[in-house]
């Protein structure tokens, strides 16, 4: 019963450890470039809420002002996926949006096509 106990832990600690705690999401973070990656793995972990929230909602205006340039679509979903980290209304949605993306593309949550492969 010990060695249960102690698989059952042994994953929820490595889940935890994880971006954002969902490996689905942990593999899409490992397909940006190397850089952006290591900046969400940093800004998902659990102690860094009080970079998060300000990030997120920083990520989601300039979605919104997307039409300037340096500005694009792109920030808004990114935005949303680290405010979800906080918001439980919007966990719920990312964790849709997840089930949707291994759903209809599953070749983005592919470990073969990281882009961090490239240095």
């Amino acid at each position: 019963m010990s060695a249960a106990l102690d698989e059952r832990t042994d994953t929820k600690s490595a889940t935890s450890q994880m971006a954002g705690g969902d490996p689905r999401l942990d593999k899409l973070v490992d397909r940006l470039p190397l850089r952006m990656g290591d900046t969400v793995t940093y800004l998902l972990k659990p102690s860094s809420r009080w970079l998060r929230i300000p990030s997120g909602t920083l990520l989601i205006a300039g979605g919104v002002l997307s039409i300037l340039p340096l500005l694009g679509v792109w920030m808004l979903p990114l935005g949303l996926a680290l405010l979800a980290e906080d918001v439980p209304s919007l966990r719920s949605s990312r964790a849709k949006v997840l089930d949707w993306i291994e759903r209809k593309k599953p070749h983005w949550l592919d470990p073969s096509a990281s882009g961090n492969d490239e240095k």
